[in-house]
């Protein structure tokens, strides 16, 4: 099982450098949303508009479910909004379970919803995102499951940068946290197919370390 999780994880790795989802610029940083100056960029959102790709990350996500979760363990999939919302439908047809998305917050009008869809009482509910920075869409989706009266212990994702502060909000939250791939293995990958320097990686790696 381990050599297939990391057969998996360098697999998943290699189609997000392939399709450009994961972009490396150290003489250029990226700037986030919060004004972070960052050598990396992750958009899962263009696995999208890649169907073959998109199959081969659906299947690893049907598969790590079932082995590490268990189906019987998965009554619901609970998309975060916006990004998670697609791969959790996919999953959710996959898996033939239902599916509900999470908001950020309620909504400030209609019904005042922060999930939609339907959400059982004591259902038990995976969380799906895409992408794992710190951890607080999903954790946020989470605490939303949870207020609705169903279970979040697991959450899943294509990729996570691994960082501390990531890591110890899933601890302290009690929920575990499944990706298909990591930084740390996009690196390898990246450096062993020439697509990264020893120079650059240096770079990116301090600054993970740094935040």
């Amino acid at each position: 099982m381990v050599d297939e999780q990391n057969l998996r994880r360098r697999e998943v790795a290699d189609i997000l450098l392939s399709v450009g989802a994961v972009s490396i610029n150290v003489a250029e940083p990226f700037t986030y949303a919060s004004g972070t100056r960052s050598p990396i960029y992750c958009d899962n959102r263009m696995l999208m508009s890649y169907p073959p790709e998109r199959r081969r990350i659906i299947d690893y996500f049907a598969e790590m479910i079932e082995h590490e979760i268990g189906l019987a363990q998965v009554e619901v999939l609970a998309g975060v909004a916006t990004s998670g919302i697609p791969w959790a439908a996919w999953i959710a047809e996959a898996l033939g379970r239902p599916m509900v998305y999470v908001r950020a917050g309620a909504k400030e009008y209609g019904k005042g919803q922060q999930i939609e869809g339907v959400l059982g009482n004591t259902q038990r509910a995976v969380v799906v995102e895409d992408l794992v920075s710190t951890g607080s869409s999903a954790l946020t989706a989470a605490e939303g499951v949870r207020a609705g009266g169903a279970t979040a212990r697991d959450c899943v994702a294509i990729f996570t940068y691994e960082l501390p502060v990531a890591q110890a909000a899933f601890r302290e939250a009690d929920v575990r946290l499944l990706t298909l791939s990591g930084i740390s293995t996009l690196l390898d990958v990246a450096g062993e197919t020439g697509r990264l320097s020893a120079s650059d990686r240096a770079a990116v790696e301090d600054w993970l370390q740094g935040s």
